[in-house]
């Protein structure tokens, strides 16, 4: 009886250790999903029942029937949580985002078959051949700077991210150019982390207006809210507004979302807020390899109650996403004539950045931008020119 009973207990070790082991590798396979990781939970407490299942077979016999029975019906309440979960996370990932990651930049390369990019009608006033400058720059801006590149570079193959033509967006292309890795970049004005980074490498940044944009703000366009004010903008971001109700809209929670910290379009905000401080951005967490889970800024998702902002360009034609509706901001929407003539209020210039650079070609480039050719593709691709 006493071997019988040590044969047990030496099995329900040994079949509770396997099950354990292979519990633990399957919550930790989940949790390195970001989709996945509600499982965990879910894994966890199905080790601990097939535990307690296999104990109860071997010392309870006579109630084998329960038992089974037990198992299935927790496995009929488990199919409750997941058919749930799977319905949410489809109707989430059905929501249209306004992302970076939804822009292929590879259909605006140059010299590329089919680009989108604008071209001259007329041979360029400048040719490069040789010693050309390094550029990088804002994803916005990529359209934009190919062109150039179209126009007075040489033709070959440029590697959008190791070539002397890249796009590794705002916070990336103020690294390199710090770095001495660039010699041109097309951005937004820098961030005051960008400014501080600059100061202590002992590097002067050198800005020169190129061109104009509009900094703006989107909702759903099925919104009541067909427009904002300043302050109301100010009120929302700095968290005092909280429903659409107090700004016209209807009764639902606002859903603030924000971009990366020290991107064009997050400067721009700040600069906005008139020294209102930022509320804390909708987050999402990202598995990083072996790393663990980091929280970083979520992408705008268009649900009925949120409200996002971008860079003109980019949210129309860039990403020409149907369902978003761009709101008039102090009574005044943003389009072309109002960046122009000044109306719309969050208008503002866009650069070529240097920083010391040794290169002879790259201030001969952006003469050349600011030249009417130059200054030509600057409107041809949609933006307003400074000249």
């Amino acid at each position: 009886m006493n071997k019988e009973l040590v044969g047990k207990v030496f099995g329900c070790i040994v079949l509770g250790a396997i099950i354990t082991v292979i519990g633990v590798v399957a919550m930790v396979m989940t949790a390195l999903n970001a989709q996945g990781r509600v499982y965990s939970l879910l894994v966890a407490v199905t080790t601990v029942v097939f535990i307690l299942y296999i104990i109860g077979q071997m010392f309870a016999p006579q109630k084998s029937r329960l038992w089974n029975r037990a198992l299935f019906v927790y496995f009929l309440f488990c199919t409750l949580p997941v058919a749930g979960y799977e319905i949410s996370s489809y109707y989430h990932n059905s929501i249209p985002m306004v992302s970076e990651a939804e822009v292929d930049q590879e259909q605006y390369k140059p010299f590329r078959t089919g680009s989108k990019i604008q071209k001259l009608d007329q041979p360029a006033t400048l040719s490069l051949q040789s010693d050309l400058p390094k550029i990088d720059g804002a994803t916005a801006l990529y359209p934009l700077y190919a062109s150039f590149v179209q126009a007075v570079y040489p033709k070959k193959d440029y590697d959008l991210e190791n070539s002397e033509v890249m796009v590794s967006k705002t916070p990336k292309a103020y690294e390199n150019l710090l770095d001495g890795k660039v010699d041109v970049i097309f951005a937004a004005a820098p961030s005051e982390e960008q400014l501080l980074a600059a100061k202590e490498k002992g590097v002067e940044l050198k800005l020169t207006p190129i061109g104009r944009e509009a900094f703006v703000f989107f909702v759903h366009a099925e919104s009541l809210v067909q427009g904002l004010t300043t302050q109301q903008i100010r009120g929302i971001y700095a968290g005092d507004i909280i429903s659409w109700e107090e700004v016209g809209g209807g009764y639902e929670f606002i859903r603030a979302f924000q971009r990366p910290e020290n991107s064009g379009s997050q400067t721009m905000l700040k600069k906005i807020m008139g020294g209102k401080e930022l509320m804390k951005a909708p987050q999402e967490d990202v598995v990083t390899g072996m790393g663990g889970i980091i929280e970083q800024t979520a992408n705008y998702r268009n649900y009925s109650n949120a409200i996002g902002y971008s860079f003109l360009f980019y949210a129309t034609e860039m990403v020409r996403n149907g369902n978003i509706r761009l709101l008039a901001i102090d009574g005044v929407k943003p389009n072309k004539e109002t960046i122009k003539n000044r109306a719309y209020p969050f208008a503002a210039e866009f650069y070529a950045v240097t920083a010391g650079t040794d290169n002879p070609n790259a201030e001969k480039l952006i003469e050349w931008i600011l030249s009417p050719q130059g200054q030509e593709l600057v409107e041809k691709t949609g933006y307003i020119p400074v000249k």
